[in-house]
């Protein structure tokens, strides 16, 4: 596998080639098509990275940064309460109090959740980029 890239900047997985045309499977749609070769050429980009490329990329930095169901829970609880203050979560959880600052860190940094002020008090709240990915997964 190879990543490609068309004539209009379109990236592709190569699935295999021939002397005219490649098989290619845009990672977006899943759909396979032949493109012609002149319009074809290789980049350094993981096939790998490409493939997972369909993924949208809220969900993809929570799947990529959420590593376990009690972190993806918190982040739940978080979009359903609204800001919540720190020292609520640490009695509403089961986190010790430094892990719950590692996994606050962890999400505050890949841009989940937002350090804010909550009633005078430090707290967090989802952002954006974590209510989209949050919808992404939701089952109804």
């Amino acid at each position: 596998m190879k990543t490609v890239r068309d004539d209009d900047g379109t990236d592709y997985v190569l699935l295999k080639r021939s002397d005219d045309a490649s098989l290619v499977r845009d990672p977006a749609t899943g759909n396979e098509c032949y493109v012609r070769n002149d319009r074809l050429e290789a980049t350094d980009q993981s096939p790998l990275e490409t493939a997972a490329s369909g993924v949208a990329d809220p969900v993809r930095t929570l799947v990529t940064n959420v590593h376990d169901e009690k972190t993806l829970g918190l982040l739940f609880e978080l979009a359903d309460r609204g800001p919540t203050r720190v020292r609520t979560i640490l009695g509403d959880t089961a986190f010790c109090e430094s892990d719950l600052h590692g996994t606050l860190a962890v999400l505050t940094a890949a841009d989940l959740l937002a350090e804010t002020e909550v009633s005078g008090e430090r707290g967090y709240r989802v952002t954006e980029t974590g209510t989209d990915a949050l919808e992404g997964i939701r089952t109804e």
